[in-house]
């Protein structure tokens, strides 16, 4: 019986068959293969990853291989490594070049949310892809700080635009970096929800493959606003184990749930304590667990548990994030890895787009 000839046909179909486990759906209907070549039983093919922060990336590497010399017939299978990150919205007029809009939320302050924002950010921009990070908490903007900016963007007179301070590959932008230190914000609502529009408006961001959004705590008008602007990619919400950070926590889920902008899922901010001499764990804030209970419950995402660490403290303080000062930290390990699930949950939206359509 004669083995029928290795073709492109037979190659998509046997490819066919690997599911991307978190799109759901197989890497051929994904769009995530191109450039299939033959030359006798030589097989050589593109696999195009949904974000260059793919946790599964090497997963679906190895499927993908497998699946291709399962075929009769084919002697070596070499595969391109690529990524194209997804638009999960329509053109944005405010955000044109913008692909993906994440914001960093919190129910209540002193959970860790800045710093949180601040490390994803750099985390992301680690593989390669371009990230801008946006503070838009008005009231107690600390981006400066943990990025140690001091100088004012500077102001394109021409276009009418200012340019983003760039710190560690990622753009950023505060109204701490353009109002003075030592004075308070004291603004009623209408003139929060205008300086947001001004911060996503009248700043060049440029082609961006993620726009993370620093939000202030609680349900107030700078989350409400942004909601309304701009089509958000999802929200990301950020709590500590202690039952009030979680109860407030569940609400601004909810509020975000109700302005229908879907949850890319839970952290809990500092989980436990690790002893540096002893290596043991001490609960500090309720329950280790807490977090991924409650996004159980509430059917959303778990993202991961970033222990209190005081390193991350005093990178903070320095103005440079822990990814960057002490990268392989247990807490610059696991901002990483929380980095990638967003990364996937972001994919997942733009995929459930192109479904909604097709």
């Amino acid at each position: 019986m004669s083995i029928p000839p290795i073709t492109e046909d037979r190659v998509r179909a046997a490819l066919d068959t690997v599911m991307d486990p978190e799109l759901g759906r197989s890497l051929v209907a994904a769009g995530m293969i191109h450039h299939i070549r033959v030359d006798g039983g030589h097989v050589h093919f593109t696999l195009e990853l949904t974000t260059p922060a793919c946790p599964l990336r090497n997963a679906l590497r190895a499927a993908a291989e497998e699946a291709v010399r399962a075929l009769p017939g084919v002697e070596s299978v070499t595969i391109e490594m690529a990524a194209r990150v997804r638009r999960t919205h329509a053109t944005d007029a405010l955000l044109p070049g913008v692909r993906n809009i994440i914001a960093v939320a919190s129910g209540k302050g002193g959970v860790g949310k800045s710093t949180v924002a601040a490390n994803l950010a750099v985390a992301l921009a680690q593989h390669g892809v371009q990230v801008g990070l946006l503070d838009l908490d008005i009231y107690g903007p600390s981006i400066p700080l943990l990025f140690n900016v001091t100088e004012q963007p500077e102001y394109d007179a021409d276009r009418q635009k200012l340019h983003p301070v760039t710190r560690h590959s990622v753009q950023l932008m505060s109204l701490g970096m353009l109002l003075d230190d030592n004075k308070p914000v004291i603004w009623r609502g209408p003139m929060v929800a205008g300086a947001v529009q001004q911060l996503l408006r009248d700043v060049d961001w440029g082609e961006l493959d993620y726009l993370v959004v620093d939000l202030p705590p609680g349900t107030g008008d700078a989350p409400l606003s942004l909601a309304q602007l701009v089509p958000l990619t999802g929200v990301v919400i950020v709590t500590t184990a202690q039952d009030a950070a979680l109860t407030i926590a569940t609400k601004s889920l909810h509020m975000f749930q109700t302005m229908q902008v879907p949850i890319l899922g839970i952290i809990e901010n500092m989980s436990t304590f690790v002893c540096p001499n002893c290596r043991q764990e001490t609960q500090v804030f309720g329950h280790p667990g807490a977090a991924e209970h409650a996004a159980h419950q509430l059917d959303v995402p778990f993202l991961g548990r970033i222990p209190l660490d005081a390193d991350v403290v005093v990178a903070g303080d320095q103005g440079t994030p822990t990814v960057v000062s002490t990268p392989s930290s247990p807490s610059a390990e696991a901002f990483k890895s929380i980095a990638q699930q967003i990364a996937a949950q972001a994919s997942i939206q733009a995929v459930r787009q192109e479904k909604e359509c097709q």
